[in-house]
């Protein structure tokens, strides 16, 4: 891949989320954090124009954080662009953090809505409702049946919200009905900037949809290694990603074998580990299944 085709622009985050706080304090407060890695990153966001909930925490987080990175936006990049349509924006009372979004664009329609904030170069999915399980479905049909790009997918997995839906969509593949989503899944802001910055540095603007898919799937497979490699060392992500990369292309046959080898240990560890939680969680809803079946069953008596 040649040189000239590494981004070299700010990237646009396309952030799919509730326009409800949720029950759980947690997903506001870490989306505020998703707002702030965005405009600590120099990105940009693409939204669905909401000042409240979720949407409305990273909206914030951007906006309130933007001044202070102002130097890493190229000239004429927007902070923050709003994406609606009429029949929502016209839901909204306008207040002054709304009237002071970068750029508001007014779709005819929320299929050209979608398709409008799909044009971002990263898609992050945080705690929502069904709304964001629907543009959740419909960003990964538009991927799999080509119509859109292959691009990063972010899981912001907060609290572990998104527990049941990724064993639905993975048993979905596995059952032969679905292609698999390389979705990067991250659980805390922190792991989030390492997405960040490892998106950063190997996303690839001109390349082919297969070529795209294989570049998505190897950040997802790579993450692991990041995560493991920065939690024992002071060094920045950019410098790992040079060490890696200096390795691939310079190393010697034991050196490439030693870090293939080390990239494929931190991932089996971080799948053994998401599995001992499959085990975890599977075990409360079982209990959670007695609870309520035993309730039924004194329900019944009492009829």
């Amino acid at each position: 891949m040649a040189q000239d085709c590494v981004i070299k622009r700010n990237l646009r985050v396309c952030v799919s989320g509730g326009h409800q706080n949720g029950a759980d304090p947690a997903y506001v407060k870490e989306s505020y954090k998703l707002g702030e890695k965005i405009a600590k990153m120099g990105f940009c966001l693409d939204y669905g124009f909401s000042n409240s909930g979720v949407m409305g925490a990273v909206a914030r987080g951007v906006m309130e954080n933007f001044e202070k990175n102002k130097d890493k936006y190229v000239d004429g990049a927007l902070p923050i662009i709003g994406v609606t349509t009429k029949e929502y924006y016209d839901l909204y009372e306008k207040d002054e953090f709304l009237e002071n979004i970068s750029e508001v664009v007014i779709e005819d329609s929320l299929e050209a809505r979608k398709k409008r904030l799909l044009a971002a170069d990263i898609v992050v999915f945080a705690p929502g409702g069904v709304g964001t399980l629907d543009e959740l479905a419909y960003d990964c049909v538009a991927m799999q049946d080509g119509f859109l790009q292959s691009k990063p997918f972010i899981i912001y997995n907060i609290n572990n919200f998104f527990f049941h839906i990724l064993e639905t969509l993975k048993e979905l593949a596995s059952s032969g009905f679905a292609a698999r989503v390389p979705f990067i899944v991250v659980d805390n802001a922190w792991a989030l900037e390492i997405a960040f910055r490892l998106i950063n540095a190997r996303t690839i603007e001109c390349a082919d949809g297969m070529e795209a898919y294989a570049n998505a799937r190897q950040l997802a497979y790579e993450m692991p290694y990041f995560i493991k490699r920065k939690l024992s060392s002071n060094l920045y992500v950019e410098d790992l990603i040079a060490e890696v990369d200096n390795i691939r292309q310079n190393g010697t046959e034991v050196q490439k074998q030693y870090l293939a080898g080390e990239i494929d240990q931190a991932y089996l560890e971080k799948e053994i580990e998401r599995m001992y939680d499959r085990l975890a969680r599977n075990g409360k809803d079982i209990g959670i299944i007695t609870d309520k079946l035993s309730d039924l069953k004194k329900r019944k008596k009492l009829i």
